[in-house]
């Protein structure tokens, strides 16, 4: 990347001064961080799915139980092919003078990967719930951890965003 000195850059959207190339480099390091975190947890929640079937007392799931872990295993790849989504799309256009694209690009499949994964994280705990204490424990935990989710991952940020 060249600097052209002080000329170049420009006060962002963000208030930094900075070339779009720089804050295209900014954002893509700054969505690489957040996958990273996101990736953990995926890796884990669906490693502990895929354990399922192979343990004594998966056999006793009922049809229920069954359906709603089917899905789970779906979100759960699902959930880890978005993250890996946008690494994919960098490397895919990696050196064809495309950043923001790839960042826009990797900021909605990381949108999207953050839904499928809130959905994942409460089904699991719905299923839990279920085949330990009951159907309506179920729902209970299943609901509570959505509430949460949706708190924490779109009522604070659009609280903050509108406050800032």
């Amino acid at each position: 990347m060249t600097d052209d000195g002080p000329a170049s850059r420009s006060l962002g959207p963000e208030g930094r001064k900075e070339t779009p190339e720089e804050r295209a480099d900014r954002n893509w390091n700054e969505l690489l961080q957040e996958l990273r975190v996101m990736q953990t947890g995926v890796q884990i929640l669906t490693g502990f799915l895929l354990t399922l079937p192979f343990q004594p007392r998966f056999t006793r799931l009922d049809e229920y139980q069954l359906t709603v872990y089917l899905i789970l295993v779906v979100a759960a790849v699902t959930a880890t092919a978005l993250i890996v989504g946008p690494v994919s799309v960098h490397r895919s256009l990696f050196r064809k003078h495309l950043k923001m694209s790839v960042v826009t690009v990797g900021d909605r499949i990381t949108r999207a990967a953050l839904l499928v994964l809130a959905l994942t994280v409460t089904g699991t705990a719905l299923l839990i719930f279920d085949f330990v204490v009951g159907r309506t424990a179920g729902m209970v935990a299943g609901s509570a951890v959505l509430a949460v989710l949706l708190l924490l991952w779109m009522v604070l940020p659009e609280v903050l965003r509108r406050r800032g």
